[in-house]
């Protein structure tokens, strides 16, 4: 019989590529958005023209983290087989202007949505998106699922309790709940203010002649890099095991943003010196300077690889911005579209 499964989150990045995933694999996917005056469904509408969904496999539903009673009603309605937590303010410069915000969120989000689950007749499967930031001021190199945590951000305190979270109602309810610890991951569909898509979207940008400068902060911090697509693949293995438990999802490898910025100045013949600028805005209060994975338990039991390089990837969302700026740039020629000053005071 079909499995259904609830998507928190289910608009974002990872949200739509598990969508995707999960549809193709025969799932009725409900998704959990919230309510706004204005839709941002642009991630997921090409799942509702694949004539694999006619039959309605993914449905939406309004909901919020912070409304308990909402979650309690969805669940109740669509007694899911699994349930996917990715839902979060996931942006760490952002935490440190909203940290109660992002804190409600991340955190006790998760544990309202654990509640829930608790008290159902039959509780689901569940996955917590938990996140490499918990590691924050590293202990070790590479992080290993019993690395200790040393978060340094709003953002990182919150995923760290509701990893423990997790782990506590696993052990003391015999839940089936996991804990995704995901490394960077990036696709065309990141969201633009986050590094990797901010420097794809303003490099293309530059090279239409759009935008003269790119400003970003810690060009030196190293992250490990991936590809969204792969690691959803890794949050519905976790699901199907037949124990639940913990893992690390990484390529191994640490790239600094220095040399995203110039796989992607290069595979479009840019010269970064003359148009990238340090800008001491974009710099958090603490920063984060080296993550690196270690996914071998993941490898081992999940039977879990990465498939797209760092170079690859990089040039994947660059040439996907790179249709964009076209697109843009023949709006504005045919005075469709304003141009627009792309400063946001976030990296």
């Amino acid at each position: 019989m079909p499995k259904t499964a609830l998507i928190t989150g289910i608009t974002g990045q990872d949200g739509s590529y598990l969508a995707e995933l999960l549809v193709a694999k025969g799932y009725t996917v409900w998704g959990m958005m919230r309510r706004s005056s204005s839709f941002s469904t642009a991630r997921i509408d090409h799942l509702y023209e694949d004539p694999h969904t006619v039959d309605a496999r993914l449905r939406l539903v309004y909901g919020d983290l912070l409304d308990a009673s909402a979650l309690s009603r969805i669940l109740s309605e669509i007694e899911p087989d699994e349930v996917y937590n990715l839902g979060a303010q996931s942006h760490v410069r952002v935490s440190f202007d909203q940290p109660e915000y992002t804190v409600d969120v991340d955190a006790l989000g998760t544990l309202r949505l654990l509640e829930v689950i608790r008290a159902l007749p039959r509780p689901p499967r569940f996955y917590q998106a938990s996140s490499s930031e918990m590691f924050g001021k590293v202990a070790e190199v590479p992080q290993t699922e019993k690395t200790p945590f040393y978060p340094r951000s709003p953002y990182g305190c919150a995923k760290v309790y509701g990893y423990w979270q997790t782990v506590n109602y696993r052990e003391a309810y015999r839940l089936f709940a996991c804990n995704g610890i995901l490394f960077n991951h990036e696709s065309p569909r990141r969201g633009e203010t986050f590094v990797t898509r901010k420097i794809t979207r303003g490099a293309t940008r530059i090279a239409m002649g759009l935008q003269d400068k790119l400003y970003l902060g810690n060009l030196e911090a190293r992250r490990d890099w991936g590809f969204a697509g792969d690691y959803v693949k890794a949050m519905w293995r976790m699901l199907q095991q037949d124990e639940p438990g913990d893992y690390v999802i990484a390529t191994g490898e640490t790239h600094s943003v220095q040399e995203f910025v110039e796989v992607v100045f290069g595979h479009l013949g840019l010269d970064p010196e003359r148009h990238l600028e340090v800008d001491p805005r974009y710099f958090r209060p603490t920063e984060v300077e080296l993550l690196q994975g270690d996914a071998s338990k993941a490898q081992r039991v999940l039977r879990w690889e990465p498939t797209v390089s760092f170079s690859d990837l990089a040039i994947m969302m660059t040439e996907a911005d790179l249709e964009l700026a076209r697109s843009e740039k023949l709006l504005i020629e045919n005075g469709r579209l304003v141009p627009a000053a792309r400063a946001l005071a976030i990296s």
